[in-house]
């Protein structure tokens, strides 16, 4: 006799909707718990009737004495509270540098001058092409002038050129855009990782701008792509003690003094990736500018993968046999800068996720430690609690991996992906390019949330938590405004040149 088969339960039964269900009951649990309390209160004073409910309360007796001991301890605790609570950061606005089209560099430009720069070196320039047909860059992206000469020209005059010109251009723009002066500027941070010159950089933005002179200006260097959110760091702690004021951060990578000649392979790949571009924000804590800022800063997390040669030696500065210097990136990147991003992950999750979320993480935890080591390790929705992911844009692995970890969608890599595209690894200022993007396609509304996810050398893993003050309008000005028509683009694996 011929069985019937069993439905598929697994299929049946709709998970999607009861984890939802799930979600819904923890996040909201008391609601759920204070609701019928309250309802139930509300019911016996109905049930009582007002004459009754007036001689209870004219039962209880409150004199002078307690009124006052209550009141006096109400302020003080009120004080405290308010007085222990942090500032709130505003970032006003932010303004980037767009590079002209003379600058651009496609792709038969870039191998034409590599081949020229090592015509003795066919396996080198071999290398270089199989790396930019797999980088995810476009035919759009820019080097600043001085690497359009052969071979480039790589003095301290050229570099100190291309930082006035990313820079400046940058600040300018900024300034006609929150119509501040210079003079209100109370705090200044720039970084810099790789052209640290003498005068710093920030003395050279003091300088142009007439900046007052008890300015505190701060100059960060050797600190990688990751220094963009070192800076929104170090200028949030400066504005909890400095209220009503102004910080200025500037965040940028020169190239044009980093250049390499050599054929050290690890130290190649830079020159393939990096980019041009630059990007200034001005952050307050003034109540004012709660109204016209664009976003609140809610969190910053910087993780350190310390004590191992490896995480120090992943991406760093070194000289080849021949005396060329240069940026070299390690083999184990993508495998430091996972576990990286674990720690950063394990601080910076108990402070944005639900508690669905964390009670889901807990359980899996205690089910491995408990039960059975081989369960597979819970990985948290962070979609619940971010709306807008920004992940550095150092290269495609860095994309497809946190694509993969973090379980997200093309979309919410779609800022990513695209920065690399059209602008290449601008370093610390790539976030800023991608929160661009995110804005330019009309995505950001009031009280979305977005992650900033920066990795740097030594090994670093920054995050920051942004929530938007406001719907923002389309710019109308900007480093996508021209063609932020045509993308998103398909991005082909490999690219055949």
């Amino acid at each position: 006799m011929p069985t019937t088969p069993l439905p598929d339960f697994s299929n049946s039964v709709k998970l999607k909707y009861v984890k939802l269900g799930y979600q819904y009951l923890v996040n909201h649990f008391l609601t759920f718990v204070l609701v019928p309390i309250m309802a139930g209160i509300l019911l016996e004073i109905i049930r009582l009737g007002p004459d009754e409910v007036v001689g209870l309360w004219k039962s209880l007796h409150f004199d002078l004495l307690h009124i006052l001991c209550s009141s006096f301890l109400i302020i003080i605790i009120a004080t405290v509270y308010f007085m222990s609570k942090p500032r709130p950061v505003y970032l006003v606005d932010y303004a980037l540098f767009k590079p002209p089209a003379s600058f651009r560099v496609p792709y038969a430009t870039f191998m034409e001058h590599s081949r020229m720069i090592n015509p003795n070196d066919q396996k080198s320039v071999d290398f270089q092409m199989r790396i930019l047909e797999r980088s995810g860059l476009g035919e759009e992206t820019c080097l600043p002038p001085a690497n359009h000469y052969l071979p480039p020209n790589s003095s301290m005059e050229a570099a100190r050129r291309e930082a006035k010109l990313v820079i400046f251009s940058a600040i300018d723009s900024l300034l006609e855009r929150t119509g501040i002066k210079p003079k209100d500027i109370d705090i200044l941070v720039v970084n810099c990782s790789m052209f640290a010159p003498t005068p710093s950089l920030s003395a050279m933005v003091v300088n142009k701008y007439k900046l007052r002179s008890n300015i505190r200006s701060f100059n960060i260097s050797g600190m990688g792509c990751s220094a963009g959110l070192i800076s929104v760091d170090l200028a949030r702690d400066l504005l909890q003690v400095h209220p009503n004021s102004y910080a200025l951060v500037v965040s940028t990578e020169i190239i044009t003094p980093n250049w390499y000649a050599g054929n050290q392979r690890s130290m190649l790949l830079p020159n393939c990736l990096f980019r041009m571009g630059a990007a200034a924000i001005l952050l307050s804590n003034r109540r004012k500018d709660s109204r016209r800022a664009k976003y609140r800063l809610i969190h910053v997390v910087r993780t350190h993968k310390g004590g191992d040669d490896k995480a120090y030696k992943c991406v760093y500065e070194e000289e080849d046999p021949q005396g060329h210097s240069g940026i070299s990136l390690s083999k184990d990147l993508m495998a430091i800068a996972g576990e990286a991003l674990k720690s950063n992950i394990t601080t910076i999750g108990p402070l944005i996720l639900p508690a669905s979320e964390q009670l889901l993480f807990l359980f899996t935890l205690i089910g491995r430690k408990i039960f059975n080591p081989k369960w597979k390790p819970y990985i948290p929705d962070f979609k619940q609690a971010v709306d807008h992911f920004c992940i550095h844009a150092g290269g495609r692995a860095v994309i497809d991996e946190l694509e993969k970890n973090l379980q997200l969608s093309a979309e919410h890599v779609e800022a990513s992906r695209m920065t690399l595209h059209r602008f290449g690894n601008t370093s610390s200022s790539s976030l800023w390019y991608e929160i661009n993007y995110i804005e330019s396609k009309g995505r950001m509304k009031k009280g979305d949330r977005v992650w900033q996810i920066a990795f740097g050398s030594g090994f670093k893993c920054n995050s920051a938590i942004w929530k938007c003050n406001r719907t923002i309008k389309t710019p109308v000005d900007g480093p996508w405004a021209d063609c932020i028509h045509t993308y998103p683009v398909h991005i082909p694996d490999v690219v055949k040149l």
